[in-house]
């Protein structure tokens, strides 16, 4: 057997060779796109929150609002059972989302006090996913990147 009767250098004179190359190549670019995109789904998992065990934050004051990307970030204080004061974190959607929304970077101010539903962190740390807030004008602003579940009183 001859080197130019193996399978990938046989010589078909209607471009048979070049149609394997493109082939491969064709199969070898998807693979290595499909696995570039391995961290996208890593990072927009939600498995990160218990959402069984949702929290809701009544009478919290907004101590800083970040208004950035790729997630926007409202940090309050509010009391626990005990009366303590805890320091919480709650990132929601991107800036571009929440707008669509009705959301803006003027959406809160230092102090502002607001009720907070979240999706707490599994790691029981006070830091969570949003799911919507209430303004002290009773005002609702939703995030729904949780399957659009809807946080109840309760």
């Amino acid at each position: 057997m001859e080197l130019r009767d193996a399978a990938l250098c046989v010589t078909v004179h209607s471009g048979g060779v070049a149609m394997k190359f493109r082939f491969i190549a064709s199969w070898g670019l998807l693979l290595c796109f499909l696995i570039a995109c391995i961290p996208l789904l890593a990072h927009h998992g939600g498995n990160n929150y218990d959402t069984s065990k949702p929290v809701v934050l009544k009478g919290a004051t907004v101590t800083k609002w970040l208004w950035i990307n790729p997630h926007v970030i409202v940090q309050v204080d509010a009391k626990d059972a005990q009366g303590n004061v805890q320091h919480w974190s709650a990132e929601a959607s991107s800036p571009s989302t929440l707008q669509l929304k009705g959301w803006s970077q003027a959406t809160f101010q230092p102090g502002d006090v607001i009720t907070v539903y979240l999706y707490q962190s599994k790691t029981g740390r006070p830091v969570g996913r949003l799911n919507r807030i209430v303004l002290a004008d009773g005002t609702e602003l939703h995030d729904g990147q949780q399957g659009g579940r809807y946080i109840d009183d309760k």
